[in-house]
């Protein structure tokens, strides 16, 4: 992309441009929690890279974990990883659907990981014997961080959400330093902050104060948002946006609202249709002669919307009373289905709930069922219990990580008639131990950041469905797991018509379990939901909900 100086404005007019200043947008919220900071950073990266524009996010949340590896998914949700083995929030896997770029490490920091690299570089005597202090140590190690994308020269804008609320305690290190980059940055950032303007039933009435507290305080803490997004479920009349604008010291040009749509990737044409990229790009002293380009996302929306056919899919888990614990599976589900013009309905179903006495009343009516990853001992009988059911019916079955772990362990049991077969995670005396803990991690005490992590690959088995599915015979996917397919008891499932194929060519892991009787029967140790975006649904997930179709077509007739 040329780049060049028009009436003083920086002028870009094609595509694939290196900007002369990466442009730094950062996303505050208030008022509540879960107003969807991460779906605006989203929409308005994607509206930016439709563009032509180089553009990732990052999230600075302000709690002291190191990462959310340890993290309950009641507390925290999904627990997402990067390519570079990071375990990060789960939005960074909004990110990734959105942009269908890939994150890393350096787009999920927490204060956990500030406060641990400057109290390494006190130990190691970098400040000169000066008192280590929230301002300016701590504030320049955030800095630093939210600049390190930037210094690669690799994007044209860097978005950065701060999690939390404004007026969180926890949250004043990382505001006081968006607010000494507010200077130091001056022309090259702004300020994004989104709020929530409740509607109050009784009274009939869209409320604006705590939209105006929220900004006041973001005042009183010396950051003066350039735009504000405002999160309703009621349509906010024009002449209220002027009195948010006017009581906020915000252009009303830059008040936009965020009015709930039926699927969260409307949200990037809804604001589009409100200018909010243009305002973004005006203030920001961006021209861009090249036109938006959201063709490939409005073909997806117009599949979902017009979609008529539905196809059932069963996600059997222990945390599905909190559906954000499986997010990149459910997104990664509605994505194979859009694109097979199918709606999906999604069940989940708990595997504590699940026994011999009422697995066929709880499975029933599925068209596939999707067997989901965990840890731990809890739930994982009711799993064992799902997969013979669903083995036995030949009803269409994918297993993810545990999930494929417990494939075995059920095929070892009542086909290879090892009526102990166990995983020593569950059972550590099991006599057969067909899944095991990886030899690597015997020694390992720590369990944050330890497991095996990220991306790793895989030789699948030519003439292999799985191989089949992916078009090729050696792909790269993303880990999370401490134990394995113990390979002594490989040629034993062979035989009996398990087959493996899929394994890690170095370390000879076995990956990939089927079973090629079957209409769909397949386990990964590795997750392919984190890599599947928008544009770009993972074939694993698109073969799977395509049997899950075809299962249901058999069935009418």
């Amino acid at each position: 992309m040329a780049a060049g100086i028009a009436g003083g404005r920086y002028l870009l007019t094609c595509y694939n441009c290196k900007s002369v200043n990466t442009k730094y947008i950062f996303v505050t919220g208030g008022v509540v929690s879960s107003l969807g900071k991460g779906i605006m950073s989203s929409s308005l990266a994607r509206l930016l890279l439709s563009r032509g524009f180089r553009v990732t996010i990052q999230k600075f949340d302000p709690y002291i974990n190191i990462d959310p590896g340890t993290l309950n998914p009641y507390e925290h949700g999904e627990c997402y990883v990067t390519n570079d083995g990071h375990e990060a929030d789960l939005d960074l896997g909004h990110y990734e659907r959105f942009t269908n770029v890939p994150t890393s490490r350096a787009n999920n920091i927490t204060s956990g990981r500030i406060y641990q690299s400057v109290i390494d570089k006190e130990r190691r005597g970098d400040y000169l014997g000066k008192t280590v202090q929230v301002v300016p140590h701590v504030t320049d190690e955030i800095k630093r961080r939210i600049k390190q994308l930037g210094n690669t020269g690799n994007y044209d804008f860097v978005i950065t959400e701060i999690g939390g609320t404004v007026g969180d305690i926890e949250s004043l290190p990382f505001l006081e330093a968006v607010r000494q980059l507010r200077w130091e940055l001056t022309d090259d950032c702004l300020c994004l902050h989104l709020t929530y303007v409740p509607f109050i039933n009784a009274a009939k009435e869209l409320k604006t104060k705590p939209t105006q507290h929220s900004v006041k305080k973001l005042q009183e803490l010396g950051i003066q948002p350039d735009v504000l997004v405002l999160r309703t479920e009621r349509d906010i009349p024009a002449a209220m946006l002027r009195k948010v604008a006017q009581f906020c010291n915000v252009s009303p040009k830059a008040v936009f609202q965020s009015i709930d749509v039926p699927t969260i990737y409307e949200v990037p044409l809804k604001m589009h249709e409100q200018g909010l990229d243009d305002v973004v790009l005006d203030l920001l002293d961006v021209d861009v002669e090249s036109r938006l380009d959201l063709a490939a996302w409005n073909r997806f929306l117009d599949k979902m919307h017009s979609a008529t056919e539905t196809v059932t899919i069963g996600l059997v888990g222990k945390y599905v009373e909190l559906q954000d614990a499986y997010k990149s599976i459910n997104e990664s589900l509605l994505q194979a289905a859009t694109y097979d013009d199918h709606r999906l309905c999604l069940r989940y179903i708990s595997s504590e709930r699940i026994n011999d006495g009422n697995v066929a009343e709880q499975l029933a009516g599925l068209d596939g069922v999707l067997v989901a990853p965990g840890f731990g001992q809890r739930g994982v009988e009711g799993k064992f219990v799902a997969l013979r059911w669903c083995r036995e019916n030949d009803v269409p079955t994918f297993g993810i990580c545990l999930g494929m772990q417990c494939m075995v362990i059920e095929f070892a049991r009542n086909v290879l008639g090892l009526a102990d077969a166990n995983s020593t995670e569950m059972d550590p005396k099991t006599p057969h131990n067909v899944i095991d803990l990886m030899e690597e991690q015997k020694s390992i005490s720590n369990l944050g950041g330890t497991m095996r992590l990220g991306a790793y690959r895989c030789r699948l088995t030519p003439g292999s469905r799985v191989a089949a599915i992916y078009g090729t015979d050696v792909i790269e996917e993303r880990h999370r797991h401490r134990f394995e397919f113990n390979n002594d008891y490989r040629d034993r499932f062979e035989a009996a018509g398990m087959r493996c194929t899929g394994e890690n060519p170095d370390a000879h892991l076995v990956e990939v379990v089927e079973i090629p009787s079957k209409r769909w029967y397949i386990g990964t140790q590795f997750h392919p939901e984190y890599k599947s975006t928008v544009l770009n649904p993972h074939p694993l997930f698109v073969d799977f909900v395509r049997a899950a179709i075809a299962y249901k077509a058999e069935k009418k007739d």
